[in-house]
Order: C-alpha cells, then sequence, then structure tokens
C-alpha cells in the first residue's frame, strides 16, 4: 500500500506522509490520511515559498543551524486610527449593554440589539477590505483587539472569530471570485448578515473525509441534502459557508439561509452545556437548492483547502480570547482572595494563593506573546500552520488549569453555585481544548508538518529504494541490503555526521534581563537538541510510527513547551513593565521545569509568590478597572 500511494501522483503522498498516516492501515483509511495530505500540500501552495512551513519561524528553529531569532520576535501591533475608533465604538456598545442588563435576550443569548448596535460600529467589517466597505484591519490589530473585548465579553469576542476568521468572512475573502466578493462581502461587512462555517456533521469531525453531505448540480442550482452538527452562530437568516460533497470532491457553497425554516431547511435544537450565550445548532437540508454562481473554486484544491485555510485565523482568536478571559478570573480572584479571611487573615496573604496569582499572570503573559508572534507572521504572510497550533493548544490548556487550579480552588465551594462566574462559565472554559481541533491531535498534525521534509528528504529515497530492492526488513549487515542502499543511505548518513559533529554557536539574542536570557538560552539549546532525537524516532518506527501515537504527542508537545518560552522570554524582554517580565520568567521557569523534570526550589517559591503579592496589590495594570463580579453576588435559587 506504501508504494502505491507513492506511485500515485494524485495522492501526493510521500515517503514521510505514509508513514505517518498509514502505519499498515487499510486501504480506506491510507485514502482518507492521502485526500488530507493532499488538502494541506494545496494550501501549503498558496503561500510564497518563502513564507511556506520550510521557511517558518518553527521549521528553521529545529532544523536550520542557526537558530533564526528575529523570527520569534514581534512588535506591538498598531491599528490606524479609524480602524482603533471602531474598536472603542464597539466596546463602548458591549459596556453600555453589560451595564444595562440587555446583553442577553429572553433565551440568555447575545441580543440582536447587540448585534445590530455592533453592526453600527462597524464591528463584523473588521477583516473586510476597504473595497468593500470594511474596515481591513491588519490581523495582529484585530487579533489583539480580541483580547480587549473579551475582558468585557468572552461570547461577543468569540462571535467576532466565528463570523470574520472560521465563517464566510475569510472564504469569500481568500477564494471567492471579483463578482463573489462584492455580492456578499459588504454585507458581511454591515453585519446585514452575519456568517457561519458548517463542516462538522455526526460522522464527521477531526476525520473530515467522513462528509455525507451532498450537493447535486441541477441547471443553474445545487440541490444540497445532508446534515450538519455543532454550527455556532447558526439561525435562519444567516451567510453560511457550507462544506459538501460534489462528485465525491468536498467543495464550498456559500448559502444564504432562509429567514424562516421550512421543508428544505430546518435547524436541529439540542442541549449543549458549552456556547450557552449564542446559538448553537444543527442544520439539516432536504433537497434544499443554493445557486451554483455560490459555489467558491479555490485556484488549487477543493473544500478541505478552503476550510483549512481559515483555521489558523480562528486559533489565533482563541488564543486571544483566552488572554482577557484569564484577565477576568484574576480580576475576581484579587478582591475575593483580600475580602475573604481564614484565621483572621485575608487569603491574599497566603503563599498558596499569591502562588496562583503570579502563575496565573504567566501564562497570560505566554498568551499575550504568542498572540502578537502568531498574528505577525500571518500579516507578514507566512501559512504559520505550526505556530498557531502552538497558540490554540497552549492557550486552551492554560485557561482550562486557570480555571480549574487558580480560580475554583481560590473561591472554593462558592464556585459551584448557580450565578457565580465559574459555575456559570465552566463549560465556557474547557469547551476551547476541542475548539478548532482537540490539542493532542492537533499536537500530532504539527509533529506530521515539522518532519514532513526532512522524512521527504532523507527517507523517502530508502524506502524506495527497499520496494524497489524488493526489501521488506533491511539488515545492514547483510551485504546484498547495504549494496541496494548504498546510494539512497548517503545523503541521510552524511546529514546524521553533520549533526554529530555540529558546534552548537551561541544566539544572537538582543538585548535582555538576565533571567530571561537564560530562558532563550536554555530554549535555543533545546532546538538543538531536537534534529537528532526527531530523526532517530522516524528511524526506529518507520512506517509504525503512525501507531505511535503518544510519542508523536509527547515529543510534539516539547517542542511546543520549548517555542513559549522562546516566544515569552523575547516578548517580555521588550516590555517595561516589570510584573510582566516577572511573569513571563515565572512561566518559563514552570515550563522549563516540565520539561527537564526538576523540582521547584525555594528560590522559585519566593519570586512567584512576591509575584502573587504585588498582584494582589493591583501591579497587574491590564486589568485595572475590572469588575466582572461582585465579592458576594446575589446567587441564584
Amino acid at each position: 500500500m506504501a508504494a502505491q500511494l507513492r506511485d500515485d501522483p494524485d495522492s501526493r503522498a510521500s515517503f514521510a506522509e505514509t508513514a505517518l498516516t498509514l502505519g499498515g492501515k487499510s486501504e480506506d483509511e491510507a485514502q482518507r490520511t492521502g485526500a488530507i495530505d493532499k488538502a494541506d500540500d494545496q494550501v501549503e501552495s498558496l503561500f510564497a515559498p518563502q513564507y511556506q512551513t520550510v521557511n517558518s519561524p518553527v521549521h528553521r528553529a529545529v532544523w536550520d543551524h542557526a537558530l533564526p531569532v528575529d523570527l520569534f520576535a514581534s512588535q506591538p501591533p498598531q491599528a490606524p486610527p479609524d480602524v482603533e475608533r471602531v474598536m472603542q465604538q464597539s466596546l463602548d456598545v458591549v459596556r453600555r449593554h453589560r451595564e444595562a442588563g440587555t446583553l442577553l435576550n429572553q433565551d440568555q443569548k447575545i441580543s440582536d440589539a447587540v448585534l445590530g448596535d455592533l453592526a453600527s460600529a462597524r464591528y463584523w467589517g473588521l477583516l473586510v477590505d476597504r473595497q468593500h466597505r470594511g474596515s481591513g484591519a491588519p490581523f495582529a490589530s484585530f487579533a489583539a483587539f480580541l483580547t480587549r473585548m473579551a475582558m468585557v465579553d468572552p461570547t461577543v469576542a468569540g462571535l467576532a472569530s466565528v463570523h470574520g476568521c472560521i465563517g464566510a468572512v475569510d472564504p469569500v475573502r481568500t477564494f471567492g471570485n471579483p463578482e463573489q466578493k462584492e455580492r456578499f462581502l459588504p454585507r458581511l461587512a454591515s453585519g446585514e448578515k452575519l456568517s457561519a462555517f458548517a463542516l462538522t456533521e455526526p460522522c464527521a469531525g477531526s476525520d473530515l473525509t467522513a462528509l455525507r453531505t451532498t450537493a447535486v448540480r441541477d441547471r443553474d442550482d445545487f440541490v444540497v441534502n445532508g446534515e450538519k452538527l455543532f454550527i455556532t452562530n447558526v439561525v435562519p437568516g444567516r451567510t453560511i459557508g457550507l462544506v459538501s460533497l460534489i462528485e465525491g470532491k468536498p467543495a464550498v457553497l456559500i448559502v444564504d439561509l432562509p429567514a424562516e425554516e421550512n421543508e428544505q431547511f430546518q435547524l436541529r435544537r439540542y442541549g449543549i452545556w458549552a456556547l450557552k450565550q449564542t446559538y448553537n445548532r444543527g442544520i439539516v437540508f432536504n433537497n434544499f437548492r443554493v445557486p451554483a454562481e455560490n459555489l467558491l473554486t479555490p485556484p488549487r484544491g477543493d473544500g478541505l483547502t478552503i476550510a483549512y485555510h481559515g483555521l489558523n485565523l480562528g486559533r489565533v482568536a482563541l488564543c486571544a480570547n483566552a488572554a482577557g478571559t484569564m484577565r477576568l478570573m484574576m480580576a475576581s480572584m484579587i478582591p475575593w482572595a483580600r475580602f475573604r479571611k481564614t484565621y483572621s487573615a485575608t487569603i491574599a496573604t497566603r503563599e498558596l494563593v499569591r502562588r496562583r496569582l503570579g502563575r496565573l499572570a504567566g501564562l497570560i503573559v505566554a498568551c499575550d506573546a504568542l498572540v502578537e508572534w502568531c498574528a505577525s507572521l500571518i500579516d507578514a504572510g507566512y501559512r504559520g500552520e505550526m505556530e498557531c497550533v502552538v497558540a490554540k493548544v497552549f492557550s486552551s490548556e492554560a485557561q482550562k488549569e486557570a480555571a480549574i487550579e487558580f480560580f475554583m480552588k481560590t473561591h472554593g465551594g462558592r464556585s459551584f453555585l448557580r450565578g457565580h462566574m465559574f459555575g456559570d462559565n465552566v463549560h465556557e472554559y474547557l469547551a476551547p481544548c476541542i475548539y478548532e481541533g482537540e490539542g493532542e491531535m492537533l499536537s500530532m498534525a504539527f509533529f506530521k508538518s515539522l518532519v514532513k521534509h526532512h522524512g521527504t528528504t532523507y527517507f523517502e529515497p530508502i524506502g524506495k529504494a527497499l520496494f524497489a530492492a524488493g526489501i521488506r526488513k533491511p539488515n545492514p549487515l547483510n551485504p546484498a541490503h547495504a549494496w541496494a542502499l548504498k546510494g539512497a543511505v548517503w545523503p541521510y548518513a552524511r546529514w546524521y555526521i553533520g549533526q554529530k559533529l555540529r558546534m552548537n554557536s551561541a544566539p544572537q539574542l538582543p538585548h535582555m534581563p538576565d533571567a530571561l536570557r537564560m530562558h532563550a538560552e536554555f530554549a535555543a539549546d533545546q532546538f538543538a537538541a531536537a534534529p537528532l532525537e526527531i530523526s532517530g524516532v522516524m528511524s526506529k518506527h518507520q512506517l509504525a510510527l503512525a501507531d505511535r501515537q503518544c510519542r508523536m504527542s509527547e515529543l510534539s508537545q516539547r517542542l511546543q513547551d520549548t517555542i513559549v518560552i522562546m516566544c515569552t522570554a523575547l516578548y517580555a524582554a521588550r516590555k517595561d513593565d516589570e510584573v510582566v517580565r516577572a511573569a513571563a520568567d515565572v512561566v518559563c521557569q514552570d515550563l522549563t521545569r516540565k520539561l527537564t523534570g526538576k523540582r521547584p526550589n525555594d528560590h522559585y517559591f519566593r519570586t512567584v509568590t512576591r509575584l502573587g503579592e504585588a498582584i494582589a496589590d493591583g501591579a497587574f495594570k491590564s486589568i485595572a478597572g475590572l469588575h466582572p463580579d461582585e465579592i458576594q453576588m446575589p446567587y441564584d435559587p
């Protein structure tokens, strides 16, 4: 089967890809994973060579001899004045409705009045270009703004991401023809039409090749039949990007849903704990007609290419939202910690509570760093696949830890009362671990992207030589095997020897505080040691690597933690705020111990508790003025 995939030009599956997706699996699974690989290749081809994965910061940090430090550094985004006005007006809208108690409707969803007022503020057009009556905000400005909006209301911030990043805006903006852009984008920018993206189905989640919804051409229309599930921001009248099968291949139709349900279009309602303040529903299509002119036709690829493209924007948006949401947790923890007494002393004086505040600050600063870094890479033209996976995985796990280990435990039993911020939102805090791809699945995708070029360059020639010689189990001591592999093995041997003899040079780091420089140097050492370990894992497991999911995920996670250390250290080094620098030092220490297995020492405990003490006294400036709840709020019966 591996040979069949390699010999099929349509599969685009290299030996390395086969090793990571097949591993002796069935022909059906090989075909499905081959289709996903092909879609990934097609997305990659949309980017200029210098911005593709092999030239990305992460890929170069691992495989190049010199660490590209400049690619891990970013600058604070500067929103154009008119864009900043839109952002400020949008924040004012949400604050005004929150204070007036009109943020939610009778279903406890974000009300139409709020959505309409945000439309008047031009909130929904931030990512639409000016030519089509949007604001044309740089993505870095938009992502940083989402953190600010999440500090006012995380759901409203999330709706901007659904609409602009993974909804219909990005597919039309990126893949629409001029007529489609002119027809759809002005309405999406004005808020006349809000959007969603309909991809997931009852049988198609992480396996996007299991799609069953079909669209069959009938004269000037496509006739759609099938069911979608877990579609956020969908109600009658929305404009959605609909992924369906056309002649057996995934395709995307831009669909204006009817204003009311009918025999051809119904919504499937269900109880769902997360996403409680926005409509999340299934969609059932029964001979539903869509004009053929609504079909998006990417220059390369198919509907999966379109679906994959917007995911990176959504992953960065999740990280930005987490940075804002964790600030709300901190702003709730501090007044309670200063109010609640045990044995005649407030718990804000206790080491454990101070440690929680210090570590929470570290997680927030790391998320800020990842948002700024990833968004700036996207604006520069990079695909950013691996980088955005890091942002998504780290931020979702950070928000989970913050909610359970810091927020809940500080508030104690009150956390579970109705009306308490934790009790009412615990599912919102945990759900991002699943949104835009479950973390460990994404970690394996990260690993696959990282090793793809190395495997194609060095392992694929060996695999082809083995196949040509009919050798199933190579034995280097067998002269016939050695002769058959002599030409194919030499490039890898030369690379391997070069790695063994490699003299690691100190990275060219900018001026940094000593503690942060130490973290950056540690990360650089981790990067330098990675190639031999990664290549060794590939060599050891070969085609069985696909079955070694635990090994891939664990190695991937270590590399992701290394990336977070490097980004956070460089980010904080540019800041004049000593609290931000101290928070970065704390999170880098935490991640370093995770990588080395060392125990925390007394110096660390003094560092993190001093930071927590300062935060309890109001030193974390970015939460100034936040009052997300009352110290002893009235709880719902």
